[in-house]
């Protein structure tokens, strides 16, 4: 199982909106669907939507172990799923916290084979 992030060089933003990215590589498109068809992972994308989690908070949350959570972590930040940002304590210990990245995917059939456009959650 390969983890690859969405390298700059298969990233192309569509004409009109900054937001949404088209992904044409094979192997970039079968990682996104690796990531998708995971049920642990859809459930974290589920949690974090418009709420940003700690990776303890997101484990109690979708009842997973809390090293299951952040190897599924990093493999939806990896993709561009999930956001990551440091949430700054006043206490001096600051977390990590995941929020989800995408509003919609949404896979196509070119002449040259699969597209899979991502459409970003405006921040």
């Amino acid at each position: 199982m390969s983890q690859a992030t969405l390298p700059p060089s298969v990233r192309s933003h569509t004409s009109g909106s900054p937001s949404e990215v088209v992904v044409d590589d094979q192997e970039t498109i079968d990682v996104l669907f690796e990531t998708l068809d995971d049920p642990d992972s859809r459930r974290i994308l589920d949690a974090t939507e418009g709420n940003p989690m700690s990776a303890s908070e997101l484990a109690e949350a979708c009842d997973l172990p809390l090293s299951t959570t952040y190897r599924k972590l990093d493999r939806l930040t990896d993709s561009d799923l999930v956001s990551k940002e440091l949430r700054i304590c006043r206490s001096g210990k600051h977390t990590a916290e995941y929020e989800r990245a995408i509003d919609d995917v949404t896979v196509s059939v070119s002449p040259s084979g699969l597209e899979v456009r991502l459409s970003f959650v405006d921040n």
